[in-house]
C-alpha cells in the first residue's frame, strides 16, 4: 500500500508528496492574503488602499487609481501604467502576468483572468496566459478578458464583451465572443484621465 496519493488517486513519492504539501500551505497564506485585500477593497480612502495594494506588490504609475472592491489574485504579477483607472467590483488575476498601460479606463465590474481550466484534459488542469493591455484602451463595464489576450493601443472593448483572442491597436470589438465591430479614428491620443473623487 502506497502512504501517498493526489486528488486523483494517483500515486506518489515522499518528494512529490511534500512539494504538495509546501504548495498547499502556499495556497493558504495567498488566500488569507486575497481575503485581507478583499477587506481593504472596502476602505473609502483611495490613498490608503493604494498604499496596501502596492505593499503587496501591485506596481502603480503615478496617477492611477484602482476603484472600491476591485478583487485580486496574485498581486504581486500585476502592473498598472500611469493615469490609469480601473473601476469599482473589477478583478485582476496576476496567477500569470497582468501589465495595464498608460491612459486606460476599466469601467466597473471588468474581469480580467490570465488562468483557466483546460476542460479538455484528463486531469482539468489549469493553463496561464499573461495578459496585456495597451495605453488609451477603453474597456467597458461587465466586460471579460481571457487568458493569453493583448489588446492594443487605444482599442475599445464594449460592455459585456468576451474577449478570446487579442484586438488590435484602436480597434473596437464587442459580443460574445467579441469581434471586431469598428475602429476608433482618433488614432493620435494624448487625453488624461485625471484623479477619481477621494471615496471612490
Amino acid at each position: 500500500m502506497n502512504l501517498f496519493q493526489d486528488k486523483n488517486g494517483n500515486r506518489l513519492t515522499l518528494s512529490q508528496a511534500l512539494g504538495k504539501i509546501a504548495n498547499r500551505l502556499s495556497n493558504y497564506f495567498l488566500d488569507f492574503e486575497l481575503m485581507i485585500l478583499r477587506w481593504v477593497g472596502h476602505i473609502p480612502i483611495r490613498t490608503l488602499r493604494h498604499a496596501i495594494y502596492m505593499l503587496v506588490g501591485v506596481r502603480m504609475g503615478r496617477g492611477s487609481t484602482i476603484h472600491m472592491w476591485t478583487n485580486f489574485f496574485q498581486p504581486k504579477n500585476i502592473e498598472i501604467g500611469q493615469d490609469t483607472i480601473v473601476g469599482n467590483n473589477a478583478f485582476l488575476d496576476g496567477r500569470a502576468p497582468l501589465i495595464i498601460g498608460n491612459h486606460t479606463n476599466i469601467a466597473a465590474e471588468v474581469l480580467i483572468y490570465n488562468s483557466e481550466h483546460d476542460v479538455h484534459s484528463e486531469d482539468f488542469h489549469a493553463i496561464e496566459g499573461p495578459v496585456e493591455i495597451g495605453d488609451y484602451v477603453f474597456i467597458g463595464p461587465r466586460a471579460i478578458i481571457l487568458p493569453g489576450v493583448k489588446i492594443g493601443r487605444g482599442a475599445i472593448v464594449a460592455a459585456g464583451a468576451v474577449v478570446t483572442k487579442s484586438v488590435s491597436d484602436f480597434a473596437i470589438v464587442g459580443g460574445v465572443p467579441a469581434k471586431e465591430i469598428g475602429e476608433r479614428k482618433n488614432k493620435n491620443p494624448r487625453y488624461s484621465l485625471g484623479h477619481s473623487r477621494l471615496f471612490q
